[in-house]
Formats: structure tokens, C-alpha cells, sequence
């Protein structure tokens, strides 16, 4: 499955335009994940990857998931889910999952490009990353505590200050990237995709690769993060 351009590149910010025209054409093992097919039970799903541009320059929407959840307690994420009967494919399902979770009004988003889907194997998912652009900004945050803890609009100059950038190291896995955000630590599968997005766009600056933690230890280091009050709910 390849990349689906949705609109032209020609109308965007200029900001924006570089990473669409790459993601248009986008090598589907670009992000590292295998390139083998995924087994035929695997779940299709869609994750809304959400940039628009605040008073800190363009950002990217995350939320950090109930801590009392069976799945993935805690960690930090795109909007997204599994994609129901209801809808049309994966942008709708992103769009219809980032309504239920941070209150999202989907009238102000713009659906930019589909992704190649990714196939999450710990969780069984095949995913398909939407990006979009939040042209109308409207306020978010949890709409069910029980399921999303927190909502935030992440600076992108936040995201590739190399101070804020390093990876995790699970045991029996190799070291992946993660990003320290103040009360959120961005690893696994949603890091391994930012990052791979921020190469693209060409955004990333140079940063400490050989910065190895473990979970907990970067746990802590996302919790004492010097709080800058970027919009988050």
C-alpha cells in the first residue's frame, strides 16, 4: 500500500508543504517497520497525526492515554483507533476517534495524505497514519477521563530541541527513539513515527543517539521536564 496525496501541496503553508510532497512519496520502509505483509487477522486501524500552528510555531496534537487502561496504560499517542463499520476508511475513523477522545471538531481539519500502513505486531494492529492540517483550531481535551488523561499541542521546536530527544531501551528490544514532554514521555510506536516524520519534513536537528535509557528512568526524566504550559488540557 502506498501514499495517498489528498490535496495539492501548492495550497498549504509553506511550512507544511515540504513534508506533504515527500509524504506523497514516501517509501513504505521509511519508518523502519518491517516490510513483511501482515497476517491476515491483523486489525486495521487509523491514527490522526494533527500539525497546526500556534503561538510557538507549528505544533503536532498527542494525548496520553488513562493510566487504568487494560491497553497501552499511559502512554502518549495520536488520536486514533480501530476502524469501524461506520466508517469510509482511515481518515474517516482518525477523524472520528479524535472526536470521541479530545472533543476535536473535524470541520476545522483538513485531511492532507494517508501514510502506508504500518503493521504493529504487539498489538496486532495495521496502522494507517492520516496527516492533517488544523487550519481551524478548536479547543480540545479529555472527554472521557477514564480513557485520555491528558491532550496537548506540542511545539514542533519542542520536539526536535535535542535536550527533549532520546531513546528507550526495553529489555529483549532494540533501542527506540522517545521525546521528553513535560508529563508525557513519547516512545514505541508513536515516537518511531514523529521522528520518521520530522526527518522527512526535514525538521530534525542533530541530537544524542547514544542517550540510552531505560523505560522508568526516561519515565522520570518526562515527569521532571520544566513545565512550559504549552496548551495542554
Amino acid at each position: 500500500m502506498s501514499s495517498k496525496l489528498l490535496v495539492d501541496p501548492a495550497d498549504l503553508p509553506g511550512w507544511l508543504r515540504p513534508l506533504v510532497e515527500r509524504a506523497a512519496e514516501l517509501d513504505p520502509g521509511h519508518f523502519g517497520w518491517p516490510r513483511a505483509d501482515p497476517p491476515a487477522d491483523a486489525r486495521p486501524a487509523a491514527v490522526l497525526v494533527l500539525f497546526g500552528e500556534g503561538e510557538s510555531g507549528p505544533d503536532v496534537l498527542l494525548l496520553r492515554r488513562a493510566d487504568g487502561l487494560n491497553s497501552h496504560p499511559g502512554q502518549v499517542a495520536f488520536p486514533g483507533g480501530s476502524l469501524d463499520d461506520v466508517d469510509r476508511g482511515p481518515v474517516d475513523a482518525a477523524l472520528r476517534e479524535a472526536v470521541e477522545e479530545v472533543g476535536l471538531r473535524p470541520e476545522g481539519v483538513r485531511p492532507l495524505v494517508t501514510l502506508p500502513e504500518l503493521h504493529v505486531p504487539h498489538s496486532g494492529f495495521r496502522v494507517t497514519p492520516v496527516l492533517a492540517h488544523w487550519v481551524e483550531p478548536s479547543p480540545v481535551a479529555p472527554v472521557d477521563p477514564g480513557e485520555t488523561a491528558a491532550v496537548a499541542r506540542v511545539p514542533i521546536s519542542w520536539l526536535t530541541d535535542p535536550a527533549n530527544r532520546l531513546r528507550v531501551q526495553l529489555t529483549g528490544r532494540h533501542a527506540g527513539p522517545a521525546f521528553l514532554v513535560p508529563g508525557m514521555l513519547v516512545w514505541g510506536f508513536t515516537a518511531g513515527l514523529l521522528s520518521g516524520l520530522l526527518d522527512l519534513a526535514g525538521w530534525s536537528r542533530r541530537w544524542n543517539r547514544a542517550d540510552v535509557r531505560e523505560l522508568d528512568e526516561a519515565w522520570r526524566a518526562a515527569e521532571e521536564a520544566e513545565d512550559i504550559g504549552f496548551g495542554r488540557s
